[in-house]
Formats: structure tokens, sequence, C-alpha cells
């Protein structure tokens, strides 16, 4: 339609113009603000094996470079500590934050000893819900969100994820069995794959219903620029015509009242996390995966993690060595940053609280000095003009359906951004480094062998002992 295609077009240029990386000479995240509530976030850079789509920080699992990274985590969070931060929840992303379960474990219970931890959510691949794994997260994790992607297992051969983690009814089977270790048990999706049917799509939905999960986020593909070659050669180019399409197909058939007329089975946590009616993950105080909705400001801990603080956005260097370096030496690893106009933040706030659901205009105007509308008269006259507010009143903002599925471009575009910045950042990887990223794939791929093996036979080991 053509407002999806002009609100691509304008986001997409927004972000370009705001997310550019400059040196960060700081040594330290600045200081917290009193009585401003903040989220920890920490990345855990290490996979198996690297997934085509993935523009996150990433590089293949040795244990040798992981086991002083996890360590060194934990010094970062003790300089936090002393900056004088307190957080209520964690969100551990990667990567594969379970790659070491048991420095992971160890990290996790340094947080809860210096924090004032609630919550914990982490991250993980389907190959980890195994027992071993599950009865140490247990309790210490209380939103595990795994990495379906699909359950079809044509998608999941094109995306090199059938041999690494099993065909889609084996993956059924594990998020069945470890559903009920957590409070909210959430199935990462991704819909509108080049070779994705409909027929393939609601297959997916199905599964993810016949899973148990309590939580399913459905992301739209994302072709940043770092991953549109690999995307096309692997899974095809990303053709956005049908996108909104399968996404209205999602929310029909997640949110839709039953044939006895009783409420759909899922409820709307964002515009793309759908939440499971009556379990732990439903409810006013649902964890969702995007922590920016309930957290505007968070620290980022370990290589490649991202901040925002105030009116900055910090990255931390992609490269492993250079982020063991800096906080041994007593520094933190921001290598890059990018400052936010006022502008530029009020158009952050509208995008992240409506995907949220709900832009609380009294809080905007009071954070802000002026009301949305005098703030951001271009974007508040579009919305309008596509029939995107179902509430609009003098306190509040909410969506229409229509205006969900707006939201979601405009996130799918500005998450197309960050990956921009993240390639910003990870351009500066030199050496051995920047051979397992950008190398003709020979060293890496046997580099990743090795450690996909390292890691299968450690699991064994470690399961056999227990």
């Amino acid at each position: 339609m053509l407002s999806e295609r002009v609100l691509s077009k304008v986001v997409a240029a927004c972000t370009a113009n705001y997310l550019k990386l400059s040196p960060c000479t700081e040594t330290r995240m600045p200081a917290p603000k009193p009585g401003q509530p903040y989220m920890l976030y920490m990345h855990v850079p290490f996979c198996e094996r690297l997934c085509p789509y993935c523009s996150f920080n990433r590089f293949p699992f040795r244990e040798d470079r992981a086991k002083p990274y996890f360590q060194n985590m934990r010094k970062e969070m003790r300089m936090l500590k002393e900056l004088g931060y307190d957080f209520d929840s964690v969100y551990i992303g990667g990567g594969t934050p379970t790659i070491m379960i048991d420095e992971l474990c160890e990290t996790i219970d340094l947080a809860r000893d210096l924090f004032s931890v609630k919550e914990v959510s982490s991250e993980t691949n389907p190959n980890h819900l195994i027992p071993a794994y599950l009865e140490k997260l247990k309790g210490r994790v209380q939103r595990l969100s795994v990495g379906v992607q699909s359950f079809d297992d044509g998608l999941l051969r094109q995306m090199d994820r059938y041999e690494k983690y099993g065909c889609g009814q084996e993956i059924l089977e594990r998020i069945q069995e470890a559903s009920p270790y957590f409070t909210s048990m959430n199935a990462d999706m991704i819909f509108n794959f080049p070779a994705q049917t409909e027929d393939i799509l609601i297959r997916d939905i199905e599964m993810v219903v016949a899973s148990g999960a309590s939580q399913t986020t459905f992301y739209p593909l994302m072709a940043s620029p770092s991953v549109e070659r690999s995307l096309a050669a692997t899974v095809g180019p990303v053709d956005y015509n049908r996108e909104r399409q399968f996404y209205e197909i999602i929310c029909d058939l997640l949110l839709g009242d039953l044939p006895d007329g009783r409420p759909g089975l899922f409820e709307l946590g964002s515009a793309w996390t759908f939440n499971r009616r009556g379990t732990g993950a439903a409810g006013e105080n649902a964890m969702i995966d995007e922590y920016v909705v309930d957290y505007e400001e968070y620290p980022a801990i370990g290589s490649g993690g991202i901040t925002y603080l105030g009116q900055n956005l910090y990255v931390n260097t992609f490269s492993v060595r250079e982020y063991n370096e800096a906080i041994e030496g007593g520094r933190m690893s921001m290598m890059g940053k990018t400052t936010f106009s006022l502008h530029d933040r009020m158009r952050y706030r509208f995008m992240m609280q409506l995907f949220g659901l709900r832009l609380d205009k009294r809080q905007f105007e009071h954070d802000f000095g002026m009301s949305v509308e005098r703030g951001l008269p271009v974007e508040m006259g579009f919305m309008r003009a596509s029939g995107a507010f179902a509430t609009d009143n003098a306190d509040e903002l909410t969506l229409t359906p229509k205006g969900r599925y707006l939201v979601v471009v405009m996130m799918r575009q500005f998450f197309i951004g960050v990956n921009n910045l993240r390639d910003q950042a990870r351009a500066a990887l030199t050496g051995e480094e920047r051979e397992l990223i950008f190398g003709d794939g020979c060293a890496s791929a046997a580099t990743e062998e090795a450690a996909a093996t390292s890691v299968l036979d450690a699991t064994a080991a470690r399961a056999a002992q227990e």
C-alpha cells in the first residue's frame, strides 16, 4: 500500500541521518539519573554456526575465547554498580547466551547479587532446550526466548538450521518440554521469507499454538545491507509487497475470536508480540521481547552491546579482543556514539510507545515541553490521515489494525537502520576477527565446524555427568 511505501522511505531516510557513529572518547558510561528506571542488557556474541540473516554481533564459538569474555562481563557489571546503577530487569541477547551454560548461570547469579533484579530474560537456540540446561535455568531465568524462525523443514534447510537444530517436529517437542520451566516461554518466529507461502505461514502459526509457548514474536524478515547478499543466496530476495497480508494472517489466527465466541488464544503485547491468555506471559506486567517498550534507557554490556542513555546512543566495540582488553584495563568498551536531537528523541518516543500499543500524550508533553501534535506535526498528520489511531484524545493514542501494521513498518525500517549502525562498528574489525566475519568462508567454515563439534561434544558430556 502507498502509505507503507512512503513510510518505509521516510523512516529509512531519518534513521540513516541520525544513526551515524562518531568516535567516542568516554571510558565510562554516564552515571544514572535519580528516579530513572533502567534495564541491563548483556550481549553474548558466540554461536555454534552463523545464520545468514543475522546482523547482530556474533562470532564462531571457541571456549578459549568465550570463557574470559564471560569473566569480563561480570567485571563490567561491577563497574556499573560502582557508577550507582541498579536494575530490576536483565535481558541477555546474542549470539547464543546459553553457549556456556555454567558461565551464564554464574553471570546471572552475580547480577542478582549486585542489583535488585526481579526478572531475567534470555535468548537461546532449540538445541539447548535439554534437561541439563533447563534445570540450571529454572528459577534463574523467568522468560526464555528460543529462536525458531519457522517450523517448516524446507525453510529450516534454506536457513542452514535443519542440521543444527533438527526438524520442525523436534523443535516443537523441545518447546513443549521446556515451557513449564519458565514464567514465559517465547517462540521467536520470522515471517515473509521469499519461499514462505500462506499455507506454510498458517502451519507455522498452528505449530506455535501446539507448542504450548506462552508467547510468540513474529518479526518481519529484515533485509539490511549487511545480510542482503547472504539472504539472497540462501532464502532469496525479500518481497515487502505481501508483508501486510502475512501480518494480517498472523493477527487473525492468533487474536481472532474462537468459533464458540470466546476471545482468541493470544492477546497483543506489542505490535508483533503475542501473549497466550491465561499464562504468566499475559496481563499488565507481561515481559515482551522488545525491552525498549518498557525501558527507554538501558546500559548495555558486552561486545556489540548498544546503550541508550539520555540523548546519547553508545555502541561497544565489536571486537571481542578489544572488549577484553578494555575491561581488563579498567575501562568500558564504547567505540562510537550518536547524539539524538530533541526532534529525534521525540520521534523515538513516538515510535516506541506506539509499538507498545499506547502513547501517553500527557507524559510526552511533560518530558519534552510540548504536545505530540506540536512536536511531531508531520508524523501525527500522516498517521491520522492513514487511519492509524483507534483512540486520539487529550490523554493517549492507541492503534487500529492498520495502525499496528504501520508501526511494524516503522520498526522494521528502524531496526534495519540499527543494523546499519552495527555495520559501521563491524567495519572496524581487523585481523583474525575480520577474517572470521568477512573472509572468503573457507577458514571461518572450518572454524565454525570445529566449534560446532566441540559444543555438541561438551553438551553431551555435561548431560551425561548430570
